[in-house]
């Protein structure tokens, strides 16, 4: 499993911006893909937005236009950089990676909290 640290989270004002960083503990030319879920209380977990290791980028719609992730790989971090943040938005973030060729091939990270206040 890769290990993966996530930072950024915190608290703010609806219309304001936050960056989540997941560190990841290995290489990222051994990672194929990596992105956020979040899971908001008494709510399923849904997909934020991915990147796969050709930065070919997904989102989930209600966030194309808001959020944008992006791959620093000499420091083996993914980004996602949350603008016009809503209260819906309110969650705990998980970041993920996939490696193929690791059994199990999805690691997660601990989470962060993202607070937006209306």
């Amino acid at each position: 499993q890769v290990q993966l640290v996530e930072s950024g989270g915190g608290l703010v004002q609806a219309g304001g911006s936050l960056r989540l960083s997941c560190a990841a503990s290995r290489s990222m030319f051994t990672i194929n893909a990596m992105g956020w879920y979040r899971q908001a209380p008494g709510k399923q977990r849904e997909l934020v937005a991915t990147v796969n290791d050709g930065d070919t980028a997904n989102y989930k719609e209600s966030v194309k236009d808001r959020f944008t992730i992006s791959r620093d790989n000499d420091k083996n971090t993914v980004y996602l950089q949350m603008n016009s943040l809503k209260p819906e938005d309110t969650a705990v973030y998980y970041c993920y990676a996939d490696r193929l060729a690791a059994l199990p091939p999805r690691s997660w990270g601990q989470g962060t909290q993202v607070t937006v206040s209306s």
